[in-house]
């Protein structure tokens, strides 16, 4: 039903925003790997609401538990569940949307299709499900640094028209994590908090751009045809809540060059391994890993939530006024940062495992 995402490192996400509690099943993590609750809450924290000026004022600890799977802080091989207790609910304040719909959010089409949604919080459709997400990335994550040296680093490129310059084959975590923004560029950051605060104070919101960078990377990963490393990826980031638009590499921007102004040319380095000598590919060609920094890009639209007064229908038919009540970022993308990071260490840990199988069995 569209909860379940991956084939050889699968996660299946459940709960709701104002339910008891969400979280995920992980299947297909290797044996023998040692993890913790402590770890996987370092990514938690990074998500969790509440913890800037800029982000929404509910306050949830989102402690993490882990339930099966893991035993003396090692995996078993066995399917990990790992759950988040909903604490700081105000279900109250969505009660006008029992019967009216925000625009541009998925309460119409949840009544479309199944006839019956939870309108407390967006029930499934909140960003909150994201928590399921983000500790299996947290696993992916670890998995990929252990076997193959991957690092993941996300960060925020662009809020509404203010753009960070930024290195993707240089930045580091620390700078990324330095302001409450999530851009590496501090003068452009402090830029972005302002704005912020200022669309939050006039209760309406942003968008912006998360760009991420996958460095080390093993060549070889990526199934072609259906299953292209990029087309993987795309669809990872892409079922995020508010994203809106994917780009690798060069991404839209490529088509204003001509081919030999777009190609990347090979050389040999000094080991003698093949490399590129730029990276417009963004390391995938032919739907494969090449070995060069993967670079990739996701559109978020503003927040669909907003104070202002909007034109809208209720479920029974009439047209009426609505001012959305509750608690909501104003810009999701310094939150959406470590979402866009877990949804790629996924896809990159698949890819891993899937290629370790095939093409590794019988070499020798």
């Amino acid at each position: 039903m569209g909860n379940t995402f991956g084939h050889l490192f699968r996660i299946t996400t459940f709960g709701e925003s104002h339910g008891g509690g969400v979280g995920v099943v992980i299947d297909g993590c290797p044996p023998r790997l040692e993890i913790s609750a402590e770890e996987i809450q370092v990514e938690l924290d990074r998500r969790r609401p509440g913890q800037s000026k800029i982000t929404t004022p509910r306050k949830e600890a989102d402690t993490c538990e882990i339930i099966s799977g893991v035993f003396e802080g090692k995996t078993l091989g066995t399917p990990i569940a790992i759950m988040v207790r909903n604490k700081d609910t105000r279900s109250q304040d969505y009660d006008e949307m029992q019967q009216t719909y925000r625009p541009s959010h998925a309460d119409a089409t949840y009544d479309a299709k199944y006839g019956i949604r939870n309108w407390q919080g967006g029930g499934r459709s909140s960003a909150r499900e994201t928590i399921g997400r983000v500790a299996a990335g947290a696993i992916a994550k670890k998995i990929l640094k252990l076997v193959a040296d991957v690092e993941i680093i996300g960060y925020v490129k662009r809020i509404q028209d203010l753009e960070g310059v930024v290195d993707p084959n240089t930045v580091t975590l620390e700078q990324v994590e330095s302001n409450i923004a999530r851009c590496p560029d501090a003068e452009c950051a402090e830029r972005m908090v302002e704005r912020i605060e200022q669309i939050g104070r006039s209760g309406d919101s942003l968008g912006g751009v998360v760009e991420c960078v996958a460095r080390n990377m093993p060549k070889g990963l990526g199934e072609p045809v259906f299953d292209k490393l990029e087309a993987d990826l795309a669809k990872g980031v892409m079922s995020l809540p508010a994203s809106k638009g994917f780009e690798i590499g060069s991404g839209f921007a490529g088509t204003l060059l001509t081919g030999s102004e777009h190609n990347d040319e090979f050389y040999l380095d000094e080991t003698g391994a093949v490399r590129t000598v730029t990276n417009r590919s963004g390391g995938i060609q032919g739907g494969i890993s090449n070995g060069e920094a993967i670079v990739l890009r996701v559109a978020f639209k503003p927040t669909a939530t907003i104070r202002k007064e909007q034109r809208t229908v209720t479920s029974a038919g009439s047209e009426t006024i609505l001012a959305a009540k509750g608690r909501h970022d104003p810009c999701v993308l310094p939150r959406a940062v470590p979402m866009v990071e877990a949804m790629v260490a996924l896809v990159l840990c698949d890819h891993l495992l899937r290629h370790q199988g095939q093409c590794r069995t019988l070499m020798p």
